[in-house]
């Protein structure tokens, strides 16, 4: 380690309180580059991990390099020379004795020319690429080196860091080994400087490496550290650190969660006769589950703070009605309700289904989104203010400035994994009055394994609807390939012929909604040439909400056979008649995304079938995407396989996560932390609440501020 361990005084020069320009190299400049990284103090310069290593410990002789490996290699220039083609360039030939490599640089200039002449010696890293009898390394890192007395290569494995426009990957090294020199000499050495917020106890229950032991081997590995264990996270170093973030986040989730149950809330308790009424006259029974959940948020509002409550269920499973009977709940007591949904689509499928069933008992419902003009949105905004629209329902328009309700005791959001945990508790404070906020009652059809929900929704209590309707039949999934396409066509024919409807998905990877709609617009002129007997509608998002609206009733009134749309139908579509979908091109589309589609059919009692028409061929990933959702229809499992196939970054989304962005942790492969990270959480808040706060801004920074919006 280079130097001696700098002198700390006993008062506030802990690496959490000392500026990062105490590190040599860092001005006022470099000082606000760093910002952008979120490093402000020489404990965050600790906590800014390596995202991957490079082995430079070795040399490998020319002879012996071939493309794609990544490799140091030392050798004399023999010749240096600008070409002229397409792009300018200046090609570098360097030799070793064993073989010889060609360096090519596209940015130079005359300084960095005129240092690479004949004769000088030269140490390179980078990749190798052309071919085995004539390699070249493009814009490789090098040193110009002594050949008599070239220096050692690397002692340990070399970071590369997360970075930013200006602060290169040797800055970071250089304030890297500042700042773990404050460590001390050896590694597992206590320092003042930097304290461990986890308690001793609990660092031996759970095995964990010493703090500052774990930061110097992520920083510096030595060079027979195992790199395959290091590239999948999962040396004990990483670990440790992964533990340590995983509680910060977890602790930052709990703590809105402890806030929350120190705000008041209105208490809707005692008889609800609208409910049963409600209940009394759906034209179906509410299974097991839906009354389980019911009774939980009934318990939930009855209490005198803020009820938070996920509700996860499957496709189909009917959290609209139980979301409903959270709404009457409200309303019995004299309160709002707000309903917000992602899409307008979704929104308005809740806006139909809430009319149906809450107006025959006398209660309004509002409409509000972002493109309701004119009278129609003073009006809406008017019934929000005097109270008389007792549920509004609409998209995020709700809570913006000029929606003010008079009294909102219930805030519903639907697949709340769209939203972040900063819009879903502005909502909530949208109903703040007299010192009180409303309940709140978040859903979502992407369910995820308990033990990722006891982290991603540490501030939520969770319910979950895990059983479908009497009747329902799994739906059945088959995989064809686009040759394939007129029997599918045909297969259309048929169905409609028998009086049952169907729905024709299409997909780009572009995300342009102009693309997408001339994609269905497209689909929807070559089925009505290839089906002429079919009545056939097109959806798609640009649309006017009231051209949705017609088309949409149609279908589900039987007026039309066959749907054309793009994935905005992947939620809220409710047609039991509809038994058959074709979803082109499904190797875009994640499994979650997939299961949905496929979840607007198989809402009837008659057998269904989901036909993925894909284009050949297949990647391996996309080929195991599709046989998961050809083996099962369970959201639970269908979801884990996703995420173990696309990481849960990309299935939760960092919005889902509360916008938790992991320096280290990696929710799915750490999984199996979790239950300790939990069982940790309540231990540290009972044996040093004065912990918490340090160890969350350790990881999170001052952005982390749910309780307070």
């Amino acid at each position: 380690m280079a130097g001696p361990s700098p002198a700390l005084n006993n008062t506030a020069d802990n690496l959490d309180a000392l500026p990062v320009t105490v590190l040599k190299g860092v001005g006022p400049r470099v000082a606000e580059r760093l910002l952008r990284l979120h490093i402000q103090t020489v404990q965050d310069v600790l906590f800014h991990l390596p995202a991957r290593y490079e082995d430079r410990t070795r040399l490998t002789p020319m002879g012996a390099v071939r493309p794609g490996q990544q490799v140091v290699v030392e050798g004399e220039v023999e010749l240096a020379e600008v070409r002229f083609g397409r792009r300018r360039s200046l090609l570098v030939r360097i030799s070793d004795g064993t073989g010889s490599l060609t360096l090519r640089f596209f940015h130079f200039n005359a300084g960095q020319q005129a240092g690479l002449a004949r004769g000088a010696g030269i140490r390179c890293y980078g990749e190798v690429r052309g071919t085995a009898a004539a390699p070249e390394m493009i814009h490789p890192e090098y040193t110009l080196i002594s050949t008599d007395a070239p220096p050692p290569v690397e002692e340990t494995l070399t970071p590369v860091y997360p970075a930013t426009e200006g602060v290169h990957q040797l800055t970071l090294r250089n304030l890297t080994t500042q700042a773990l020199a404050y460590l001390g000499e050896q590694a597992d050495e206590r320092t003042d400087g930097l304290i461990d917020w986890l308690p001793a106890e609990l660092i031996a229950a759970q095995r964990l490496t010493s703090l500052p032991a774990a930061l110097h081997y992520v920083h510096r590995p030595p060079p027979n550290a195992p790199l395959e264990q290091l590239a999948a996270g999962r040396h004990p170093s990483q670990q440790r650190l992964a533990f340590e973030e995983l509680l910060a986040h977890h602790l930052s989730l709990r703590r809105v969660r402890q806030r929350a149950r120190q705000l008041s809330a209105p208490a809707f308790s005692g008889e609800l006769p609208l409910l049963d009424d409600f209940i009394s006259g759906l034209a179906f029974s509410l299974t097991g589950a839906q009354q389980r959940v019911v009774n939980e948020i009934r318990q939930d509002v009855a209490l005198r703070h803020p009820m938070a409550r996920l509700v996860q269920g499957d496709v189909g499973s009917g959290k609209t009605v139980v979301a409903a009977a959270a709404a009457l709940m409200a309303v019995q007591a004299g309160y709002q309700v707000a309903l917000m949904a992602p899409t307008e689509l979704l929104a308005e499928q809740h806006f139909r289904s809430f009319g149906e069933w809450l107006e025959p008992l006398r209660i309004p419902v509002v409409w509000h989104a972002g493109k309701s003009m004119g009278k129609a949105r003073s009006q809406a905004l008017q019934a929000i203010s005097e109270g008389t629209g007792a549920v509004a329902v609409g998209t995020h328009a709700l809570f913006q400035d000029e929606v003010e309700f008079q009294r909102l005791g219930l805030v519903i959001i639907d697949e709340q994994h769209r939203f972040g945990v900063h819009q879903r508790l502005a909502l909530r404070d949208k109903g703040r009055t007299g010192g009180q906020r409303p309940h709140q009652l978040v859903m979502t059809a992407t369910p995820i394994p308990r033990t990722l929900a006891m982290t991603v929704y540490a501030d939520l209590d969770t319910s979950v609807i895990d059983e479908l309707p009497p009747g329902r039949q799994p739906v059945k999934t088959v995989a064809i390939g686009q040759e394939r396409r007129e029997e599918v066509i045909e297969s259309v024919r048929k169905a409609c012929a028998t009086g049952q409807q169907a729905y024709w998905v299409c997909t780009l990877i572009e995300e342009s909604d102009v693309l997408q709609c001339q994609a269905a617009e497209k689909t929807a002129e070559l089925l009505a040439t290839s089906l002429p007997e079919l009545r056939i509608g097109l959806v798609h998002g640009r649309l006017a909400a009231a051209q949705k609206e017609t088309l949409m009733s149609a279908f589900k009134a039987g007026t039309l056979d066959l749907l054309v749309a793009t994935t905005v139908i992947e939620v809220g579509v409710d047609v039991p008649n509809a038994s058959l979908m074709i979803i082109e091109n499904p190797e875009r589309l994640g499994l979650a995304q997939l299961h949905q589609l496929r979840g607007r059919v198989g809402r009837g009692s008659r057998q269904s079938s989901c036909v993925l028409l894909y284009q050949p061929p297949l990647s391996e990933q996309a080929r195991e995407r599709l046989a998961v959702l050809r083996e099962s229809n369970d959201g639970f499992e269908i979801a884990r396989r996703d995420m173990e196939l696309r990481g849960p970054g990309e299935v939760l989304g960092t919005r889902q996560t509360g916008e938790m962005q992991f320096h280290i942790a990696d929710l799915l492969r750490d999984e199996a932390l979790l239950a300790a990270v939990e069982s940790a959480a309540g231990q540290l808040m009972e044996l040093a609440p004065g912990h918490v706060s340090p160890l969350i801004r350790r990881w999170l920074g001052e952005a982390v501020n749910y309780g307070e919006v």
